[in-house]
């Protein structure tokens, strides 16, 4: 089974991926900060799983240019 994530983690962060593109990285840490910095979280849960997503996405998008580099 794949990772199960709630619609308003995905929401949320791809709403934050189209507006800050350059603010995120593949470090979860860093993506931590900016997520609770940007965003009004009311718990670290959702904070986490936020900022989890958002790398997992930019993990993503760098893959196909790591590819094509070999």
């Amino acid at each position: 089974m794949g990772k199960v994530r709630i619609s308003l983690v995905k929401r949320a962060a791809r709403k934050l991926l189209v507006t800050y593109p350059n603010l995120f990285g593949a470090d979860f840490e860093h993506n931590k900060q900016v997520v609770s910095k940007l965003c009004i979280t009311y718990s670290k849960k959702v904070r986490n799983q936020i900022a989890g997503y958002v790398t997992h996405l930019v993990k993503i998008t760098q893959r196909p240019q790591q590819e094509s580099e070999e």
